[in-house]
């Protein structure tokens, strides 16, 4: 009995004080004459723990007079910009990575397998054999989407009114056009299935304008075959325009029958120069091209468009520096800003703080409750930034209202790609970074004395 005395004791203690500072009074009082308190220790016999059940009542306590109120607000609009900061930065970058990589990749795919003794020029100069084994069946290589033949060489385009030197690539009908269909703007892609060589090509915009032509007109192309100094002379029909906004690209590449080029070197039908190949996933497109290195001929290599392009896909890498740099940059801002929220917060409880410690609580106990009241503050303006992130994506993916200049950044508008496992992990990081950054001003509730707190009241 003396022992259910004491419990009944401790209990109506922590009732008294609750109703002081965490809830209605007339309520508690009301439910206490009808014997319906429930404890704490009730709740925690029924899974509630202490520290979460005070939490609970601190973040419901919306009193107007608070010294922290005005501050409160202010971190958690920190918070919110910094999220909106981080996740728009983030979106944009992988987005402009995706799109620019995509557009390389339309030109010369991800993989290119050569002759061994091919220079770094973007023309054909050494033939490879179409019997491999592992074309046409890539099946061996589970990471490939795709394998096409194909060869370039050098040429004049010539109107009457201009001429423009172009990169004549061949292809035929195996090859991909599923990353450069999306760029054609007039006509259509020019189709090399039949018996016949074809005389269709694919152009530029800014090769359509500079020479003035337009979808079924015809001009003359003149190629200098190796070891011939005789010009020879072909003409085209144009069968579709495309435009990617990748000027040294959409000012050099048009497209063409694979055979009319084979025909331009004078190779026989078993002659190619070389493979295109498309991964299924670009990201592992290092370990695909070492693999298939280890896998084809001696007088074969594959060169990855990272290798083609390297000051191209270096420049784009720094984008994940400076994105990473952001995010630590306001991560910290956002920490401090809620260490000064948390330190207002512990120094206007401190008969709060000294109260629970004379009911038995221990600085952990109490140190939980603070960081549980933070972390709802910051889980909010996690959750008001994400709903302005997914407003602003919405609004730029329908309308494209962020432009960009193309000669610049080679695409003509902001595009944001970034997956939901991304945007989660974003900010689960965020929120238990800025709680372990947290730990280091709630140990100041361990220096209160509940001796003086008390004893000063």
């Amino acid at each position: 009995m003396p022992g259910n005395t004491r419990t009944d004791f401790s209990s109506r203690l922590r009732l008294i004080f609750l109703s002081c500072f965490l809830v209605d009074e007339q309520a508690v009082i009301k439910n206490a004459e009808r014997n319906k308190i429930v404890t704490l220790n009730h709740r925690k016999r029924n899974g509630l723990r202490f520290e979460y059940f005070i939490a609970k009542r601190l973040i419901g306590n919306k009193n107007k007079d608070s010294i922290s109120r005005p501050i409160v607000k202010i971190a958690v609009g920190s918070i919110v910009l910094s999220i909106v900061i981080m996740l728009l930065a983030m979106m944009a970058g992988k987005g402009m990575q995706h799109k620019i990589r995509e557009k390389i990749s339309g030109f010369t795919g991800h993989i290119l397998l050569l002759n061994y003794d091919n220079n770094q020029t973007q023309i054909t100069l050494r033939p490879v054999s179409l019997k491999q084994d592992f074309y046409p069946d890539f099946s061996r290589w589970e990471d490939v989407e795709s394998i096409s033949p194909f060869a370039s060489i050098g040429g004049l385009l010539k109107t009457k009114q201009d001429f423009e030197g172009v990169i004549l690539k061949g292809v035929d009908s195996t090859y991909n056009w599923k990353i450069f269909r999306q760029y054609l703007i007039r006509g259509q892609m020019p189709a090399f299935s039949g018996k016949k060589i074809s005389d269709s090509i694919l152009i530029s915009q800014e090769m359509a304008n500079r020479l003035r032509l337009s979808i079924g007109d015809k001009v003359k192309a003149y190629f200098m075959r190796p070891g011939s100094d005789k010009p020879l002379i072909r003409q085209f029909r144009v069968a579709g325009i495309y435009k990617t906004d990748f000027k040294d690209y959409d000012k050099t590449y048009i497209f063409g029958d694979l055979r009319q080029v084979n025909k331009l070197y004078g190779w026989n039908d078993t002659l190619t120069g070389g493979f295109e190949i498309l991964l299924k996933d670009f990201d592992r497109i290092d370990e695909v091209t070492r693999k298939i290195n280890a896998d084809i001929p001696p007088l074969l290599e594959a060169r990855s468009i990272k290798d083609l392009n390297p000051m191209m896909f270096d420049w784009l890498a720094m984008f994940d520096f400076n994105i990473l740099f952001i995010i630590f940059i306001l991560i910290v801002i956002s920490a401090l800003n809620m260490t000064t929220v948390l330190l207002v917060m512990i120094m206007e409880r401190t008969r709060f703080i000294g109260t629970l410690k004379t009911l038995g609580a221990t600085d952990r106990s109490i140190m939980r409750i603070f960081l549980l009241k933070a972390a709802w503050l910051i889980a909010t303006g996690l959750f008001i930034g994400n709903l302005i992130v997914f407003v602003i994506y919405y609004v730029q993916k329908k309308y494209g209202i962020i432009k960009l200049n193309p000669e610049i950044y080679y695409i003509k508008e902001v595009v944001f790609d970034i997956g939901l496992m991304h945007l989660l992990g974003i900010n689960i990081l965020v929120l238990i970074l800025i709680l372990i950054l947290l730990l280091l001003p709630a140990r100041s509730i361990g220096k209160i004395s509940p001796a003086k707190v008390l004893k000063f009241e």
